[in-house]
């Protein structure tokens, strides 16, 4: 595959990092829940990069990965890198939740993006089940885990103090957190019903074979798999739509 470099071919070129979308993708995000789920999975083999990805949900439940980057790992630059391109050529309408790990190199590029994610413009949440992960590593108090994900799916007084009848200590480390970014109660609707980074770990397994490839072997991967995806719902719509089966807006 040649490079160029403006618009002479390169001879000799090290790719640093390398963030890729495609069209059907972009056009599909037009039509998913305004919402975006990130995490990251390392390489493996002799290949030690990490890939960066991004998938959301349209209204039939469908998940759909709609952008895909190649770094040096989870740095706050990678994600840095990641985050602007995304937000410039794929999620670029306003209004949307981004969830992720509770990782602070995502939180400083979040800080550092002009408020691209940031309100108005976007809500960054987090996954409870990395916050229940930290919570549990900080505490080793396994027998809390029930209520630690009740309160975020609830936030409802009962559970906060019982929480703090067992120990201050753990209502406070909780607090540390703005009630916006775990708790659904207080979300204001942009998780869509989201608590978890689940869609984007689910491409990840899928994705699992190819990790192990060259970089344009990686690549073309996720194309011809996206290709068959789209295919495939292609014919499902054309199908629903030969059975008289339409759907109208309200």
């Amino acid at each position: 595959m040649p490079a160029y470099q403006g618009d002479d071919l390169a001879i000799v070129i090290r790719v640093h990092r390398v963030f890729w979308s495609y069209y059907p993708c972009i056009r599909a995000f037009r039509h998913c829940k305004p919402m975006v789920q990130v995490d990251g999975t390392h390489l493996y083999g002799k290949y030690k990069s990490c890939l960066l990805v991004v998938v959301s949900q349209n209204g039939n439940n469908n998940i759909i990965p709609i952008a895909f980057a190649l770094v040096e790992g989870e740095t706050s630059d990678a994600w840095h890198f990641f985050l602007s391109n995304l937000r410039q050529h794929v999620v670029t309408r306003d209004g949307v939740g981004l969830i992720s790990d509770r990782y602070e190199s995502i939180n400083a590029t979040v800080a550092r993006s002009n408020g691209l994610w940031s309100p108005p413009r976007a809500f960054h949440m987090f996954c409870i089940r990395h916050i229940e992960s930290n919570f549990l590593r900080k505490f080793k108090a396994p027998y809390l885990r029930k209520l630690v994900i009740r309160k975020q799916y609830t936030s409802t007084k009962c559970v906060t103090s019982v929480l703090r009848e067992r120990d201050k200590t753990y209502t406070n480390w909780l607090n540390r957190i703005f009630h916006k970014q775990y708790a659904l109660a207080f979300d204001d609707g942009y998780r869509w019903g989201h608590m978890t980074t689940n869609l984007v770990e689910r491409v990840n397994s899928m994705l699992k074979g190819a990790r192990n490839l060259p970089i344009t072997a990686l690549v073309k991967a996720t194309f011809y798999r996206l290709n068959e995806l789209f295919t495939q719902k292609r014919a499902e719509a054309k199908a629903w739509i030969n059975a008289a089966m339409f759907f109208l807006g309200s």
